[in-house]
């Protein structure tokens, strides 16, 4: 009884249920109300047992063995369900690459003087990536060094024959075992094609085949696509280093000029942050009656500029229409990515502008204004003008919900190194003795999205309480990250309440939170490099997959999530989704994911619908990676004498 409850409430955040209720007054609809509209979704769907890649179709499996048990083409429940998800892994993987490949020409152009308002600000980071890279430094300027570093970063895009740049990154015992398997990825986006031609009718119909190149995708995103956008995005705008933030609705302003950026790419909402601090465009909002400009973000954007600037957030992925129903937002400005069509005719029920920037993201009943990133500071202008031009259309007082909490955000691998170190000694050292020592258990990535149909942000805080109670730290990105946020579990006085006693004192001695936000959802390339981090410090095995570490995405909807928790499976990492799992049609190709690929890989998929059991799982995983690094048994202290001593030293 208690189980169907929390189906039925829709959030636990106060601020959104406030907005909800606002919603519900003005009849206002929202995506809680479309998913009740859909009624029963298509349980074939839902399987992964739908076909409709060719005009044959659209074929589907009856699972209870009682209809049609292959599709026109006899293509099997296996075939199926397994073309369904590699063609996931390779939307996610484009979604996240095209990302990297706009960053990637803004850093060139930047590089060049061709993009006015960019620049390099993190010299040193792109240093670290020329000689990761083999890009000559010597006596060269810093614009020519970033040059080819940038072009030899977009040359992976076309590769044809790779592997990738960043694929040496990888510990070596990882890097051999692609190479065995055939996993390596070799362009970026030779591997979304192929996999594209693969799953189209009358190609690869072996579901382990199609899999071998889903893997090859899905690390071209991890230690491609997102990669790049995550380190080039470092040294044009800053490595973040923790900050103080605020989270949720509360942060709208009443009596100022309310722009939200919504989205994934930072190119834009870097421009609007430096324009909407503008003498000229501060002046131009009180003339029109506001006391300012208050900016805010929904969704990965948001981490981006939280991160970076502080800039408060206003939300995940389930508040974006929510913000709009204050009546506080003069406009929302959308880059790429996780934003909603119903944004339009929500947005149309009060005064706020939608305003699409990209194009390849428009949305029906928007405005348009084109940003150009060779002319950002004019673009970004106008945009803001725009918000501000429309603060005097408001429709009456806003109702802004009265909820918005404290948060430390920013925490890249370089600055958990640097924390753990200090200057001279920067490393993982601490963290690794930590955990062998038994006072943190583990590492757990908890990442990805929200979806109406779990209660907003109810499964990440029941998984990740139990998590750190039970001694695993835990790192986060994306909407996942402001689900924590809003509860507390970003701040470091969050250790002493919330955690198992030997984590809670190294998080009191090192002045971090239980939940490190890393940044947005490109940024789990951070958790990759962190995990390697790890191994290469020694002591924990020589392979990602020997780490007493594993990931989720508890409240997951994206196809990125797909092609995210591919790549970490392929790296060894054992992942937990939540919610559903697009391949439960198909028992085969379920236990290739979830049992045999353990085999392969020592990375295997779970699926589990509830928290505290998935929880469990990952504990579980956990507790047998410590066992078999010999962490369980407890070592005698012994004392040496002299003669111990020099035979040391022999």
């Amino acid at each position: 009884m208690e189980q169907e409850q929390k189906r039925d409430q829709k959030t636990v955040d106060p601020a959104a249920q406030a907005a909800i209720d606002i919603a519900c007054e003005l009849g206002c609809e929202l995506v809680w109300d479309r998913l009740k509209a859909q009624k029963t979704q298509c349980a074939f769907g839902l399987q992964g047992l739908c076909c409709r890649h060719c005009a044959m179709g659209p074929c589907r499996i009856d699972p209870k063995g009682k209809g049609a048990q292959t599709g026109i083409c006899g293509a099997t429940a296996e075939t199926i369900a397994a073309r369904h998800f590699v063609r996931m892994i390779a939307a996610g993987t484009a979604a996240h690459s095209d990302h990297g490949r706009a960053v990637a020409e803004t850093f060139i152009a930047a590089a060049k003087g061709e993009a006015p308002g960019y620049g390099i600000k993190d010299e040193m980071k792109l240093l670290r990536l020329a000689m990761d890279l083999g890009v000559e430094i010597g006596e060269r300027s810093i614009r020519d060094i970033a040059v080819d570093v940038g072009e030899r970063l977009l040359a992976d895009f076309g590769s044809q024959h790779g592997p990738l740049a960043f694929v040496k990154r990888a510990p070596l015992k990882r890097r051999q075992l692609w190479k065995e398997l055939g996993m390596t990825p070799r362009g970026i986006d030779r591997e979304v094609a192929e996999a594209l031609h693969r799953t189209t009718m009358g190609v690869d119909q072996q579901i382990e085949n199609l899999m071998i190149h889903g893997s090859r995708c899905a690390l071209a995103d991890g230690w491609g696509g997102s990669m790049i956008a995550t380190e080039l995005q470092d040294t044009m705008f800053g490595t973040p280093v923790p900050l103080l933030g605020r989270v949720n609705l509360g942060n709208l302003a009443k009596e100022e000029v309310n722009i939200i950026i919504h989205g994934h790419e930072p190119l834009l909402a870097e421009a609007i942050v430096l324009v909407s601090r503008e003498k000229g465009i501060l002046d131009y909002a009180k003339s029109k009656g506001a006391r300012g400009v208050n900016l805010t973000g929904i969704c990965c954007t948001a981490n981006e500029v939280l991160m970076r600037h502080g800039i408060a957030v206003a939300g995940n992925f389930l508040h974006q229409e929510l913000a709009l129903v204050t009546g506080a937002v003069e406009a929302m400005v959308l880059d790429v990515q996780c934003t909603m069509q119903s944004l339009a005719k929500v947005a149309s029920c009060f005064h706020t502008k939608l305003i699409t920037t990209n194009e390849r993201a428009m949305i029906p009943g928007a405005t348009h204004i084109q940003f150009h990133e060779t002319d950002a500071v004019e673009s970004a202008g106008k945009i803001v003008r725009a918000a501000i031009d429309n603060f005097p259309n408001r429709k009456g007082s806003p109702n802004i919900p009265a909820f918005s909490t404290d948060m430390v955000a920013g925490f890249s691998v370089e600055t958990i190194g640097y924390m753990l170190g200090g200057s001279f000694r920067a490393g993982f050292r601490p963290l690794n003795d930590n955990i062998i020592n038994g006072r943190i258990r583990g590492v757990a990535g908890v990442v990805g999205c929200n979806t109406p149909k779990l209660t907003q942000d109810q499964y990440h805080l029941d998984m990740v309480k139990h998590l750190i109670k039970n001694g695993v730290l835990v790192l986060t990105t994306g909407c996942a990250a402001m689900a924590f946020a809003k509860e507390g579990l970003l701040l470091p006085e969050a250790a002493a309440k919330f955690c198992s006693p030997g984590l809670a004192e190294v998080c009191e001695t090192v002045g971090i939170p239980p939940v490190l936000h890393l940044g947005a959802c490109v940024d789990n390339s951070r958790i990759l490099m962190a995990a390697t981090a790890v191994v290469k410090e020694g002591g924990l095995g020589d392979d990602l997959s020997d780490l007493p570490a594993a990931g989720a995405a508890p409240e997951w909807m994206s196809e990125k999530a797909i092609a995210i928790g591919q790549y970490f499976v392929a790296s060894g990492v054992f992942v937990v989704f939540g919610g559903s799992f697009p391949t439960l049609g198909s028992k085969e190709f379920s236990d290739l994911l979830m049992k045999k690929y353990r085999e392969i890989t020592g990375g295997y998929w779970a699926f589990e619908p509830d928290a505290i059991k998935a929880a469990d799982l990952m504990i579980a995983h956990i507790d047998e990676r410590r066992r078999a690094l010999g962490l369980d048994k407890k070592k005698e202290r012994v004392l040496y004498d002299m003669e111990m001593r020099r035979q040391l030293a022999t």
